[in-house]
């Protein structure tokens, strides 16, 4: 199979062409939630933008296994190899479980990835779920010399693995020297690594720490790391197509699971694409838990934080995070979800107005169409352009509101028509469904309330009961009676209720 699309690899740091390992198959590994509290907008933006991916790799006509991970467990405070487990510090400061805590915050985690369109991941592994699988990499790791173990823990040994011709750093791009360099003079609390470099595949579990598991080094939980090394081989191969995550992963976790990797079981990169979204910024600085400067997707979709002026829709927030390329940043404000808001309902307006795309009756179509003909598929063909340059869903967003502009003047003046053939206009309308429903994922969010509308309909059916307008009480109680509503007048006035 040969398609068009180019990806930024973030290891060569460049674009290149597409090019499954094993076509038509196609291995894609998203870097999950660490479930230990409610995800923010920032959180978001990688799984939106790897459904976009996923999706559109499968309107290619790959078949693609998508896996995207829970961690829920080793991901310590501070990012670091000590400190208590973000996850058991939760639990014991709201005296729960920790897997209460971890199930908890995933289910929701879950809720809000479906409420964003994000389609449900093919495989979605738990860290928990997968100890015997880390236990053995690490043994592997041991065995093969990049690996030691000191008093219950094990660490991997980065200047080892240097040495034997291997390059800590390729994928970020930080040289090991300036590590060091940048490194504090002495191992304070961290007194067990041979080098600053080191990282924890194994930690032992002092007496306070909840989450502990039985392997031959003592009772301990994996690190942090380790956990997408193991299930990404398990479940997409030794090498995969894809792996990737927010830009904040790059250095160390997806450096240290290269690393892990190659030291495991072979020379491989463990994926041959490195793809990175960049970051959400509010007011130039990274969207952070740490920082205190995020909103919750919960917040987002009530509307209840100080810095909104209103409740955004789920697609509202998809389509603002979609606005822009995924290697760049996009900086959050109320004024950028409100522009966002209208972009959204722009694109479903025109889902609406496709459908009624008809030549007038009795008007002739031009005996020549081929110039209107090209002009629309090159519309269209634009907007695939965007998406084979590196998922630039901005720029095929562009190029949709330029279809969109020529499908409005079909439809404000429906003598145009004529111009085009019938089969580039299906050609085109169908191309926009695809694009925006099935590729960028956004679909319709009625904006009518039920509720109000049905009180509405009954004020009008008082209105022409109290006018002794009979013919319309009656096509107003036989119309919802075929919405299954009943039409009660009582003495308090007109009321509603389910047919039974």
């Amino acid at each position: 199979m040969q398609h068009p699309l180019s990806l930024h690899n973030t290891l060569t740091r460049k674009k290149e062409p597409f090019v499954p390992v094993h076509a038509p198959f196609v291995g894609v590994y998203l870097c999950g939630p660490t479930v230990y509290s409610e995800a923010h907008v920032g959180n978001a933006r990688g799984p939106v933008v790897f459904d976009v991916l996923t999706r559109y790799l499968r309107q290619l006509g790959y078949s693609v296994r998508y896996v995207r991970n829970i961690t829920d467990v080793g991901h310590l405070v501070g990012d670091a190899d000590e400190g208590e487990d973000k996850i058991s510090k939760m639990a014991r400061a709201q005296k729960l479980e920790p897997m209460q805590v971890a199930q908890d915050y995933a289910n929701r985690y879950r809720r809000h990835m479906e409420a964003l369109g994000c389609l449900s991941p093919d495989i979605e592994p738990l860290a928990t779920g997968h100890i015997i699988e880390q236990i053995q990499m690490i043994e592997e790791i041991i065995e093969n010399g990049f690996a030691y173990e000191v008093n219950g823990s094990v660490y991997f040994d980065v200047p080892r693995y240097n040495e034997a011709g291997n390059g800590y750093g390729k994928l970020s791009g930080r040289v090991p020297e300036e590590l060091l360099s940048g490194s504090r003079d002495n191992l304070a609390g961290q007194d067990e690594k041979r080098s600053p470099l080191d990282f924890a595949l194994w930690k032992k579990a002092d007496e306070r720490h909840l989450m502990r598991w039985p392997s031959p080094w003592g009772e301990g939980f994996p690190g942090w790391h380790l956990e997408c090394s193991a299930m990404s081989r398990k479940y997409l191969g030794r090498e995969s197509d894809i792996h990737g995550g927010g830009l904040d992963l790059m250095f160390p976790h997806h450096e240290c699971e290269i690393a892990q990797s190659q030291a495991s079981h072979s020379h491989t990169d463990e994926a041959r694409v490195w793809l990175h979204n960049n970051m959400i910024t509010v007011n130039g600085q990274k969207m952070s838990k740490s920082f205190g400067n995020f909103i919750t997707i919960s917040e987002l979709f009530s509307g209840q934080h100080p810095s909104l002026s209103q409740a955004y829709s789920p697609m509202v927030v998809r389509f603002f995070l979609l606005q822009a390329h995924y290697r760049s940043t996009v900086d959050f404000s109320d004024e950028g979800l409100k522009a966002a808001s209208k972009g959204y309902r722009k694109l479903m307006n025109g889902l609406r107005q496709i459908e009624r795309l008809s030549l007038p009756e009795g008007t002739e179509r031009a005996a020549d169409t081929s110039a209107a003909d090209a002009e629309l598929r090159k519309l269209v063909q634009d907007c695939y352009v965007g998406l084979n340059d590196d998922l630039n869903t901005a720029r095929a967003i562009a190029s949709l509101f330029n279809l969109l502009r020529k499908f409005n003047g079909y439809y404000n003046q429906p003598a145009t028509l004529a111009q085009v053939g019938e089969a580039a206009l299906a050609e085109a309308t169908a191309a926009y469904r695809t694009l925006v429903v099935d590729i960028l994922g956004l679909r319709d969010e009625p904006r009518a309330n039920a509720e109000e509308l049905l009180g509405l309909t009954l004020q009008f059916y008082a209105e022409a009961k109290s006018a002794k307008d009979y013919a319309k009480v009656d096509t107003i109680r036989a119309a919802l009676k075929e919405q299954g509503i009943l039409v009660k007048d009582t003495k308090a006035g007109v009321d509603w209720a389910y047919e039974e």
